[in-house]
């Protein structure tokens, strides 16, 4: 398996491979970028189906923690750490502390926390092996209601850049994953007055997502196809792809999901359609941006920064119209002219 020549590999400083016999520990860990500081990106835990797929996920993840940091004003590098093993099973004291041993080796230049299949439960466990752990219990905690509240203002600045409005109240929304994030955006539109549809494999998160918030439940397969203003993909990532662009009625994508798009190229797919994109690491930094203030925590100046996410993408959907270009590349181009004046 390549790495150097790997498509989704961008010069990223380090790649580590760690094992550990005695737990059952597969994880790879990326730096992508320390410019603007140590590398921060939480650990994904999942049962990935090759090690090609897993090594691909956390090239592109930490790519994306270098671009989300920059553009949310921290000083903070971009890195991100895969566990291959399902969260529902493989999990174990000694698998987490066998992982906080392998980042506190990194001597500061990765800090860690929690992400899909990980809880702030498991970091503490890794904790105890090392000091480079963040979203700490006690502290900034649970960064999911700050993903989700970005999520929310970034969809309520896209549709104020689309329909010049600011009330979601009828506002039709498909979500798609009702995990941490996911239910808590599904709260802040219900409140907003929003209407939503939902799937998901758990069927207790549909079940109270149904009677709570009134949401209707479809299938997996038919999230894309919904008769909505928003898609809000808050699952994995990739579900921007060939097959499901075609199926999109919806003129917004905006979700908390990372690695929405596929391939670069259907950012330019859902330009050419009309379809509004909200860049992923944009839009879903709140948490970050919550970790951010882990040292010396206060809830309402991190909400403040978060609140900040709101106005960035409203600049980057300008930018794009006026350039031609899409919403992604600007992002891109922002992110790297921040590090780059940094360097």
């Amino acid at each position: 398996m390549a790495i150097f020549s790997h498509p989704s590999y961008d010069n990223h400083e380090k790649v580590l491979f760690v094992t550990d016999e005695a737990s059952g520990l597969k994880a790879i860990v990326a730096v992508h970028d320390t410019t603007m500081g140590p590398a921060v990106g939480g650990c994904r835990m999942w049962p990935y189906a090759s090690d090609e797929e897993a090594v691909n996920d956390v090239l592109r993840l930490s790519r994306g923690m270098t671009y989300k940091n920059a553009l949310a004003g921290l000083e903070f590098g971009g890195g991100k750490s895969v566990i291959i093993g399902d969260p529902r099973s493989d999990k174990s004291e000694a698998l987490f502390r066998a992982f906080g041993r392998a980042i506190d080796a990194l001597g500061g230049l990765y800090y860690s926390a929690e992400d899909v299949g990980i809880t702030t439960s498991d970091i503490m466990i890794a904790h105890q092996e090392t000091p480079y752990m963040m979203g700490l219990e006690g502290k900034s905690g649970d960064p999911s209601p700050y993903t989700a509240l970005g999520t929310f203002l970034g969809i309520k600045a896209a549709i104020k850049y689309q329909r010049g409005i600011d009330d979601l109240r009828g506002i039709k929304v498909a979500v798609q994953g009702l995990g941490h994030v996911g239910y808590y955006l599904c709260e802040h539109l219900h409140r907003a007055g929003a209407e939503l549809i939902v799937c998901d494999l758990n069927q207790q998160q549909l079940e109270r997502a149904q009677q709570h918030l009134g949401a209707t439940v479809v299938d997996l397969d038919e999230i894309y196809s919904q008769d909505v203003d928003v898609y809000a993909p808050c699952a994995l990532g990739a579900t921007i792809n060939d097959q499901t662009i075609p199926q999109l009625q919806a003129t917004i994508v905006a979700g908390c999901a990372n690695n929405q798009l596929a391939e670069a190229r259907h950012g330019e797919i859902l330009r050419d359609k009309g379809i509004l994109y909200a860049p992923d690491y944009v839009i879903n930094a709140g948490g970050i941006i919550n970790v951010s203030f882990e040292k010396d925590y206060n809830a309402d100046a991190a909400e403040a920064k978060v609140r900040k996410i709101y106005q960035t993408l409203l600049d980057i959907f300008a930018k794009a119209e006026q350039s031609g270009k899409t919403t992604a590349v600007v992002a891109d181009e922002m992110a790297r002219a921040i590090i780059a004046a940094n360097k």
